[in-house]
């Protein structure tokens, strides 16, 4: 470990938040972050009526059109915005109608988790080699491992990855870029460090953000299908998984096997307030 490694990680570059999951979000200049992650974070999902499952871009022949909505947060309602402009509020009576013309299968908007609520996820070396083909099949798995009961997150409550990782990603990618979008971060740190996929080494460890903020890193994030796939008007790019297939396939967890990761999940420990620029130190 480095001295500057030591010292801390950087300063909080982006804020990102998800307020549909699987849909694009919004960056913020500042939030408050709880034990359920940033305030309005996946606050809301969409339940195929047929299966009663989560809707998520990890299975991207049935669910990749979400990417081409907007969601933004307030207190009192989410707003949607289509690839056309069209406005979508969660409050509206007709949501669930859009939103099911939009995607193509029957749908309703939900801030309740079902029970035992689980989605389709796309195995990431099945999207590798038929990319988004009908070929490409799905498992099914539970969310929320390392959540709060009455979430909609894939795993834990927070995501991390830093400037380093990112950077690392773009010089072994073919087009030369990488993205933070595609990964889907709540929090992006400036590190000082040259070397990618540093968040390797920080399970177990934890984070100060700012003045109040506490994290505990509890595992390597593994990688699906979304990173491929087109985020508005970010083109689609099988790069940003074979790059992690093929430069950091890591173990997320240890009773895990290898998997492309970037970046990692975080628990919260102490709930508090950050800003662009806050300092990141170690415990």
């Amino acid at each position: 470990m480095t001295s500057a490694e030591s010292d801390g990680p950087g300063r909080v570059d982006r804020l990102l938040r998800y307020p549909v999951k699987s849909m694009l979000g919004e960056e913020l200049p500042a939030v408050e972050v709880t034990e359920r992650g940033l305030a309005h974070d996946r606050r809301v999902a969409l339940i195929d009526r047929d299966t009663g499952k989560v809707a998520s871009a990890k299975h991207p022949r049935l669910w990749s059109r979400l990417l081409t909505v907007t969601a933004q947060a307030d207190n009192s309602a989410v707003r949607m915005t289509t690839s056309d402009g069209k406005e979508l509020w969660s409050t509206d009576p007709g949501v669930d109608e859009a939103l099911s013309e939009i995607v193509g299968r029957p749908v309703f908007l939900t801030d309740a988790p079902p029970h035992e609520a689980a989605l389709d996820r796309a195995d990431p070396e099945d999207v590798l080699r038929d990319h988004t083909r009908p070929p490409v099949s799905a498992r099914t798995g539970r969310i929320g491992g390392g959540s709060p009961e009455g979430t909609f997150f894939d795993f834990a409550p927070v995501h991390v990855m830093t400037t380093s990782t990112l950077a690392r990603i773009a010089a072994l990618a073919p087009n030369g870029s990488a993205q933070a979008e595609r990964y889907r971060p709540n929090i992006v740190l400036r590190t000082p460090l040259t070397r990618g996929f540093t968040e390797n080494d920080w399970i177990d460890r934890t984070l100060h953000l700012g003045t109040g903020l506490v994290l505990r890193v509890i595992a390597r994030t593994p990688r699906c299908a979304i990173p491929t796939l087109a985020h508005g008007t970010v083109p689609a790019d099988t790069a940003a998984l074979r790059v992690l297939a093929e430069h950091n396939r890591v173990t997320p967890t240890e009773s895990m096997g290898p998997q492309p990761c970037a970046g990692v999940y975080a628990q919260v420990l102490r709930p508090g307030r950050i800003r662009l620029g806050d300092p990141v130190h170690w415990a």
